[in-house]
């Protein structure tokens, strides 16, 4: 038995543990990169639909707004004026509340994307 026997099986030991320990990162990284490209998307898509939603409201209002005017100028009396406010308060809360509801459907959505994403991808 020489000497450098326990030397280069020591080495050898230490080596596996430097490539196990390589894997190991490799895997981290991998799942760190994939984590960042799936919040990303996530970020992405929310923007996306902060986009729509926004246009989809100012259309909305502006619908609402042109329904307001054309009533208002069709409205000869006070009779006809409180009829028209009524009606468009009753089309103004609608649509608030379905304003409401679309969000609130979103939010659940995103909160279940959100937590796919942390489901799928553990950071440990």
């Amino acid at each position: 038995m020489s000497m450098s026997e326990p030397f280069e099986a020591g080495t050898a030991r230490v080596e596996q543990t430097i490539a196990e320990a390589e894997t190991g990162i490799d895997e981290a990284n991998k799942r760190a990169a994939t984590f960042a490209y799936g919040a990303q998307k996530l970020m992405l898509e929310e923007l996306v639909f902060a986009t729509n939603e926004m246009f989809e409201r100012v259309r909305t209002e502006t619908h609402l707004f042109s329904e307001f005017a054309s009533k208002m100028a069709g409205a000869h009396s006070v009779k006809d004026l409180s009829t028209m406010v009524e009606e468009c308060g009753k089309h103004q809360l609608g649509f608030v509340r379905r304003d409401c509801d679309r969000l609130f459907r979103h939010g659940e959505r995103v909160f279940e994307a959100a937590s796919n994403l942390f489901k799928s991808h553990p950071l440990n």
